[in-house]
């Protein structure tokens, strides 16, 4: 699991990613609002540490943001506001929780377990869907436009994952971490092939096109295409 910690104080960044790095957690810095949201924007993160009062871009817009493109990913926010009016704010931006500065890792890490718990059993009860693409992940079945799609296991948990988090472009790097466990091997087309697979029983025969190739970064899938 890769956890993105949002704050401009190195120190504090840095130590956070050092306790989580201890902890089997993969992590990455944002130091500050418009680099967080570039970065969140092209990878695929667990959850979100976030600091509010970040440069450029505060951490209260950041959650906006973030909520607006991704519902279920956890976000904790980790501040020195302590005012209730802060705290509400962010609760009604989308953040799941709330620590003050100065904080003990140990706590956070128990709180950032909770969430990724519970998003993780959210997760496996939802419906995925886009457009008249539906999965669901309970029952392993796949429909579009009322009609039934038969997929491989492969095939199955590729689908799930653009789906997933749809709207953002997924690397062959990530793809090949999520369903195949490994490190993406640039000799092999094997997620090409699959993809390939997959265009073949969700697109084909329908006018929208679900499933989209951006050049040199990846795959998404969005119901509306424009590569800019």
């Amino acid at each position: 699991m890769k956890i993105l910690i949002i704050e401009d104080e190195i120190r504090v960044a840095k130590s956070l990613k050092k306790g989580l790095e201890i902890n089997s957690y993969k992590a990455e810095i944002a130091l500050d609002g418009r680099a967080a949201i570039k970065l969140f924007s092209s990878n695929v993160f667990s959850a979100i540490i976030l600091d509010i009062n970040i440069p450029i871009i505060n951490g209260l817009e950041v959650c906006r943001q973030v909520r607006k493109s991704n519902e279920r990913i956890p976000i904790l926010m980790l501040t020195s506001f302590s005012k209730t009016s802060e705290k509400i704010s962010g609760f009604n931006l989308g953040a799941d929780d709330y620590m003050i500065k100065p904080f003990d890792f140990d706590e956070l890490l128990a709180r950032l377990r909770v969430l990724l718990k519970r998003t993780a059993v959210d997760s496996y009860v939802q419906i995925r869907k886009i457009a008249d693409l539906e999965m669901n992940v309970e029952s392993k079945i796949t429909t579009r436009a009322g009609h039934e799609i038969k997929l491989t296991q492969k095939e199955f948990l590729l689908l799930e994952f653009l789906l997933s988090n749809k709207g953002k472009v997924l690397s062959k790097s990530e793809i090949a971490e999520k369903i195949w466990n490994v490190t993406f091997d640039t000799g092999t087309n094997v997620i090409d092939l699959y993809i390939y697979y997959l265009r073949q029983k969700i697109d084909k025969g329908f006018s929208l096109k679900l499933l989209h190739t951006v050049f040199g970064r990846g795959y998404i899938i969005k119901d509306s295409f424009n590569e800019d």
